[in-house]
Parts: structure tokens; sequence; C-alpha cells
């Protein structure tokens, strides 16, 4: 398809009638681009709201065809490290035979939700994740419009690169948010010699996750920019409170797995943070680019953002094509 480059709202005719204000005007920019950017592509797609739509396609490519500068925020929980998604270890997982994904067992009566083993990745695998990352950061710094923001989730052992990639790409290194969480991840004793080295793990057991906040170059000064885009900082929580980088929350469990059981889902309790935080005017479009059960999408849509996710995989896409109302509708305590 053509590519339409948006030009921020200097650059459009004001009306004979009356001349908006700049604010009004970039309401009524982004209602243009909402129109546009949730038809691109000829890709399969539900729209799930009138401020909501899920496309079943890959991501890398999904990227290239949005017009620059249509993105106002990016909220999302990549694949690590791409093989995990893969279809030979996809499909171990669904069985619950392993691959890289470690299938804990019950315990306590509780079963446990699988976690990739980062730690068996290889040389060649590293750089191929790289790669992928690279291109998934260019894209979205072409998509985002200046001042956007990214927020990119990640993992202790591998975001170091993953972050060097998103910078590489041209986005400013904003900080991180460190969702405070504990997981079965780490802390293991050596594998089949438990018993001879019990005073021993191998790594530790990780009680965070760092997600990533990237900025695309502001134009001129803050101010100029959010009346321009409506992007460069972040919601605040209140007049009084800014939006902070620990943000203490529980795995997902419970009534929200039910509805949206992917392997690596995000609680609304901690997405509605992020994605409120991600649009400092409260107007604008969040993409996510592995939308997987649609958390990212549900959170939007509680909070009243318009957002757009896509996926490559027509299970999930089915999942949250179902789960979106009830996901989106779940009450939550803060």
């Amino acid at each position: 398809m053509a590519t339409r480059i948006i030009q921020p709202p200097a650059a459009r005719a004001p009306s004979r009638q009356r001349v908006p204000t700049w604010r009004q005007a970039l309401t009524e920019r982004i209602d243009d681009q909402w129109d546009l950017v949730r038809e691109v592509g000829a890709d399969r797609r539900e729209h799930l709201s009138s401020n909501a739509t899920y496309v079943l396609a890959d991501a890398v490519q999904f990227l290239a065809e949005l017009p620059p500068n249509s993105i106002h925020a990016v909220v999302t929980d990549p694949p690590y490290g791409v093989i995990e998604y893969e279809q030979k270890d996809h499909q171990k997982l669904r069985s619950g035979r392993g691959g890289v994904w470690r299938i804990p067992p019950s315990f306590d009566g509780a079963k446990r939700s699988p976690l990739p083993r980062f730690t068996v990745l290889s040389e060649e695998e590293l750089t191929k994740l790289h790669s992928f990352f690279s291109a998934i950061a260019y894209g979205i710094h072409r998509a985002l419009v200046p001042g956007g923001h990214a927020f990119v989730a990640a993992n202790p052992l591998l975001s170091t690169m993953t972050f060097h990639a998103f910078q590489s790409a041209g986005l400013e290194k904003r900080g991180e948010v460190i969702r405070l969480v504990t997981t079965l991840r780490g802390g293991d004793r050596p594998k089949g010699a438990e018993k001879e080295f019990s005073d021993v793990s191998m790594m530790a057991r990780s009680g965070w996750e760092p997600w990533g906040i990237f900025r695309k170059p502001m134009i001129g000064t803050a101010a100029a920019n959010l009346k321009a885009w409506g992007t460069g900082g972040l919601r605040r929580i209140s007049a009084d409170e800014p939006f902070r980088d620990v943000i203490p929350c529980s795995p997902t469990r419970g009534r929200e797995r039910e509805i949206a059981p992917h392997p690596s889902l995000k609680p609304q309790r901690f997405m509605r943070q992020l994605v409120r935080a991600a649009l400092p005017l409260g107007v604008g479009i969040i993409y996510d680019p592995f939308a997987g059960s649609g958390s990212t999408l549900a959170a939007a849509e509680a909070i009243g953002y318009r957002a757009i996710g896509t996926d490559r995989d027509v299970e999930y896409f089915g999942i949250a094509t179902r789960a979106f109302p009830a996901l989106s509708r779940l009450a939550i305590v803060q």
C-alpha cells in the first residue's frame, strides 16, 4: 500500500468557521488516525469494540505497513526469545512436553504456569534474538509519533541485549518500570544432583521483572510536542502523585487466567497502570505488537483508550476475541 505520512496539526488548514484550539485539533487528528490505522493491511482482524482492534498479522510486517507517525505509544510483552513461540517448541508447550519451556509439576495442589528456559539459548539463537528485536525497534521508531513512549517487557537475563536494540534504533532510554513479582524462575539446585548439592542454587530466584521505557525523540520543547502530538511525557497518577517506576504486582491467577489462558498473561492490575501512563493527555492510540490473549487491548478498553494489537498465532487470536469483553470489564483493586 502507498505510504501515508501523517503531518502534525500545524500542517492542517484551519477551519473557516473557527480556529480550533490545539487540544481540539489534536483530538480531531487522532480520530482520523484511528480510522486509518485500524484498517491498515489486508490481514484478518476483529474489531473488538469501537476502541479496540486485533489483527492476525506478523508484527514486523504490520509495522512496515503502518504510516509513519501514526501510533502514540507501545505497550508490549514480546516473545523471548522468539524460539519459545516457534512451532516446534510452542507445540511442545501445548502438549505439556517441554522443549525450551519448563513445565513445572503441581505444587501444594496448584498447577504452576510454564516458563521458557532462557538459559538454554545458544549464541546463534541470541544473535537471532537481537536481530529480531532490532527489526521490531526500528519499526516502532518509524510508527511512533515524536515523543511517543514504548514500554517493553524483558527479564533480568536478556534485558541488556533487548534494550540495547531499542536504543540502537534511535529510541531514547527513559528508565525502567520494575514489577515486583514472586516467581519460580531461578533458585533451582543442580539438575540431577539436587541431594548432593542441596545448599546450592544455580541462579538467584527472580523477584522482579524489568520493563524498559523508551521514547522517540521529541520535536521542540516538551510543551510544544505535547500540543502537536499529545506525547512526550507520562500521565500522572493524580495531581499530587507522578507515575512511579516500581509496581508490586503478583502473578496472574484465578478468574483472570480462566478468562484468558495464555502462558505469559500479565495481570490487568499491572497492565492498566502502564497503559494509562503511556498517554500523558489521555488521548492517542496504543499498539501492542505481540497482543497474545489481548491483555493490553483489554487494559486500554477499561481505561477508555484506543488500542490495536497484532499476533500471528491464530489460537491466541481466538482466545483474545473471546476473552476481551470479560477481561476489559474485570474489576480490579489497585
